[in-house]
């Protein structure tokens, strides 16, 4: 296990009731996907988030903050092995982190069970913003289904007829295409489930040629995105059907892809462009500490920490779960995507995008949002929590 320390000298004195002091510290385990090639994905997530506590001078909310950052594998059994070790043996305070949706499948019943406020930086699965809501379950991400919402309103309202869409068989992909088939209301030609980590598309690249669409629509992250964008553009396919896509044209891969991606267009709730003052300062500061283009994962990340810090700052401190966790759900911060407020369901309400992959002219590959798609976005499940 990997620990991130970010603790500062001296500790907080917090006022108790009847005016005892008391000095607290705060234990937050990370869990991020940190080897292999969806790693960049976690390493965004987890640069994002200690960016955060790094700019609160190492103390969220006032408390010495402890990061101890744990690499999932992205195997939910270990994943599952590590959180029991964050929660029983460090007895950490928080969880935060998850990068994809089948660990959060396995982490998240035992981490609610132990009534740990968890805040995700990534996965959004829809069970979780459904049936299966939790009060202790915050997250500055998404619904997993939201961004391709976007997407496919974006084909809809582009006038394509004919879709093929493509993406892996697990909980996100899944949600994904459920996603985009909600807006768009034309034929689905034909629906590719690859294995999670496939990197070869020669097969379904042969498929889309044979039928022919008007455009397609695909979900790769990681690894898979840039082998997939690579792929498409040596088969032809680039100037001939339009690629759209959702968490696989991003800052992560640009950097691989370069001028092969450039011109492609994703559905996103957040580009290094938006325009407000929370954003343009985290840009800033996160490619000035870590001298990379700060993606959606970082910024989500980011994000998960401002809200740990102004929702402690609100509590005045973590003794009293019940009032922290009443102070997480007014969202007190800043967010770097703007409009920012969380469902009844503690998934966010928020403005969703299409954005561009463009080169900037210090030769940095990034997106930049072109079009508002959604504005204060609601999930697509939250109809069915009932929080408990």
């Amino acid at each position: 296990m990997r620990k991130v320390m970010l603790a500062a000298a001296a500790t907080a004195a917090l006022g108790l009731a009847g005016g005892a002091a008391h000095a607290e510290s705060l234990k937050i385990g990370f869990l991020a996907t940190l080897s292999g090639p969806p790693a960049v994905l976690g390493e965004h997530m987890r640069d994002g988030f200690l960016l955060g506590v790094k700019q609160a001078d190492g103390k969220l909310g006032g408390l010495d903050t402890e990061v101890l950052v744990v690499d999932d594998e992205l195997k939910p059994d270990a994943a599952l092995t590590k959180v029991r070790g964050l929660l029983e043996r460090d007895e950490v305070d928080m969880m935060a982190g998850v990068v994809f949706s089948n660990v959060m499948m396995a982490v998240y019943k035992p981490i609610m069970d132990s009534e740990t406020i968890f805040v995700g930086g990534n996965a959004g699965p829809s069970p979780i913003a459904g049936k299966a809501c939790s009060p202790y379950f915050f997250t500055t991400s998404y619904q997993n289904d939201q961004n391709h919402e976007a997407m496919g309103k974006y084909a809809q309202d582009a006038g394509y007829k004919r879709m093929i869409v493509m993406a892996p068989n697990y909980q996100a992909g899944k949600d994904s295409i459920a996603g985009f088939k909600r807006h768009f209301k034309g034929e689905i030609v034909d629906e590719l489930y690859t294995k999670l980590g496939q990197l070869d598309f020669n097969a379904e690249l042969t498929r889309i040629a044979a039928a022919k669409p008007d455009a397609v629509f695909a979900f790769m992250p990681g690894g898979m995105g840039v082998n997939l964008v690579k792929q498409y553009d040596q088969a032809g396919l680039k100037g001939e059907v339009p690629f759209l896509s959702a968490f696989t044209v991003d800052e992560t891969t640009l950097p691989a892809t370069k001028d092969t991606a450039v011109g492609m267009l994703a559905g996103a709730q957040w580009a290094p462009d938006l325009d407000n003052e929370a954003n343009k300062a985290f840009v800033a500061a996160f490619e000035k500490e870590y001298g990379y283009a700060p993606s959606v994962y970082a910024a989500q990340g980011y994000d998960a920490a401002q809200l740990i810090d102004g929702a402690l700052k609100e509590a005045g401190g973590k003794a009293d779960k019940a009032k922290l966790m009443e102070a997480m759900k007014a969202a007190p911060f800043d967010s770097v995507r703007g409009d920012f407020s969380f469902n009844t369901n503690h998934f966010p309400i928020q403005d969703v995008y299409v954005v561009k992959a463009v080169k900037r002219d210090d030769g940095k590959y990034v997106t930049s949002a072109m079009e508002k798609v959604f504005d204060d976005k609601v999930d697509a499940y939250v109809g069915e929590c009932r929080m408990k």
